[in-house]
């Protein structure tokens, strides 16, 4: 596998971090996932994506579900489900342009290591992804059903990379009850005034 951009690699010679950049790649980078990030994976409640369309226009998102709400499929597939939301679709927008997605899990409620998953997505209609994984026990009723709220579709991401991201500045937080409104179009509940763009 390649490691490292052409950027990445011009900057380590550029700034003479060759030998740690070399020893991150060897020790902490792979094209598959371990055991470890499945368990990892298998906790999470929330995700960050990043996307980007075929000029290089990049957006983050946020995606979360109940705990293992992303289902590994195997150690270079993960999936995770498109519930409804505002209907701009700016992330799927992106995959249907470019493939090329970045998601950051982050573990703020025990080790506080966060996981680095890079690889290719593509869009899976709900049905047909019932259908395929039908056979994976770990693919269940409450993965695809949240409060009532089928998943419109999902996502399929082929791992290519998966790395570390250390827990040094990562702070520990402390997890309150919220009641969540999955699916709500009340603005109430969605905040979605709280920024007074409207005006």
């Amino acid at each position: 596998m390649s490691l490292g951009s052409d950027g990445e690699r011009v900057l380590q010679k550029q700034y003479g971090s060759d030998d740690r950049a070399n020893d991150f790649y060897d020790t902490q980078m792979r094209n598959h996932l371990n055991e470890r990030m499945v368990k990892l994976i298998d906790r999470q409640e929330m995700m960050f994506i990043a996307t980007a369309d075929t000029n290089g226009e990049c957006d983050s998102s946020f995606r979360a579900g109940p705990p293992g709400f992303v289902v590994v499929l195997d150690d270079k597939t993960l999936i995770y489900p498109e519930y409804r939301g505002n209907g701009v679709y700016a992330s799927l927008g992106n995959i249907s342009e470019n493939p090329h997605v970045g998601i950051l899990f982050v573990d703020f409620f025990d080790s506080t290591i966060g996981l680095h998953v890079n690889g290719k997505a593509k869009m899976v209609d709900n049905e047909l992804m019932m259908q395929r994984v039908a056979a994976v026990e770990t693919v269940g009723t409450a993965r695809q059903v949240v409060d009532g709220s089928q998943p419109e579709r999902w996502v399929e991401v082929t791992v290519e990379e998966a790395y570390i991201h250390c827990a040094k500045h990562v702070p520990r937080l402390a997890k309150v009850e919220k009641k969540i409104h999955w699916g709500s179009d009340d603005e109430t509940h969605k905040g979605g005034r709280f920024f007074d763009v409207s005006k």
